[in-house]
């Protein structure tokens, strides 16, 4: 028994090309172009290879984004706390933003002097020191190197 091929067939249309010949996923005539099977593993090890060089730059763009980030917190801490040693000193007067101040102990108090360690002529009148520090706008005090 002999089948006949018709072209209206709905299965049969699907199942062949129906576009221009030079765009066929398949070779069409002995003259067509060869056309060479994929090698999956290949493609697959290749684009794995690339995400993961991509997500690898990324992370290591974030990490460092995560160290500034812990830098500014620690600076914000050591902060916190010359500003605690300052407000914990005897104040005599209301320190003005953007003055640099200096911090002297004397028998184990605190004080804020305006006046800096090179200023006292032949003897400063405290034990040691501490620090000298500016007030900044928000009342925290940044340490003077």
């Amino acid at each position: 028994m002999e089948t006949t091929q018709n072209p209206n067939d709905p299965f049969k249309k699907d199942a062949l090309y129906q576009g221009q010949d030079k765009f066929s996923p398949i070779p069409l005539t002995v003259s067509s172009p060869k056309i060479n099977p994929i090698d999956k593993r290949l493609v697959k090890a290749t684009a794995f290879e690339t995400m993961q060089y991509q997500a690898n730059q990324q992370i290591s763009i974030i990490k460092q984004q995560a160290e500034l980030l812990m830098e500014q917190a620690r600076k914000i801490e050591e902060r916190m706390e010359i500003s605690r040693k300052i407000y914990e000193a005897d104040l005599n007067f209301e320190p003005v933003i953007g003055t640099t101040y200096h911090v002297y102990e004397k028998n184990g108090r605190t004080v804020l002097s305006l006046v800096a360690p090179n200023e006292w002529g032949k003897k400063m009148p405290f034990d040691h020191h501490v620090c000298s520090a500016t007030l900044l706008g928000d009342k925290s005090w940044d340490l003077v190197k």
